[in-house]
């Protein structure tokens, strides 16, 4: 495996691990403030992360990489409002896409069309990811500082959860 490519690849795991984290605390400070389908929400996208995390892994290994498992900081663990918190995670996936994006420029560059070919699943998922994430955001801009349009967004979030919930 040619090795900025590697080291491009660990540096993912290590975007898709703080990701996971970030999306864990921010599904306890859902769970804190009562807002358990949100909370829902966040705990199944933190776990989504974590198979991102876990599909490069096996990947890298797979083609005789070496993969470096990452120290990760403390997460943001506290937030001003639910618009602070869905700002937050657009601004994460959009971040993540901006990276995802700049490994396939540099397979390209290098003519690793292998890891091209395996990174264009994370092309399609980021599309989805950024996607949910702006409209979450445009509801809740709407919504406003309205109380029951937060307890509304709350409930209703809380299907989008349970659709996307792993299987038990």
């Amino acid at each position: 495996m040619n090795t900025s490519i590697e080291k491009l690849l660990n540096d993912q795991i290590k975007y898709e691990a703080k990701a996971s984290m970030q999306y864990l605390a921010m599904a306890s400070w859902a769970d804190e403030n009562g807002y358990n389908g949100i909370a829902d929400f966040f705990y199944n996208q933190s776990v989504e992360e974590l198979d991102h995390m876990r599909k490069l892994v096996r990947f890298v290994n797979e083609r005789g990489g070496h993969v470096i498992i990452p120290a990760l900081d403390q997460p943001v663990s506290s937030y001003d409002s639910l618009n602070s918190l869905f700002e937050s995670f657009l601004k994460s996936e959009e971040f993540v896409t901006d990276k995802i994006n700049h490994i396939i420029f540099e397979c390209l560059q290098h003519k690793d069309y292998n890891v091209h070919n395996f990174m264009q699943w994370y092309v399609t998922e980021q599309l989805e990811e950024e996607a949910t994430a702006r409209s979450l955001l445009d509801k809740l801009n709407i919504i406003g500082d309205d109380k029951s349009g937060h307890y509304l967004f709350d409930r209703d979030i809380n299907d989008i959860a349970t659709e996307a919930a792993p299987p038990a």
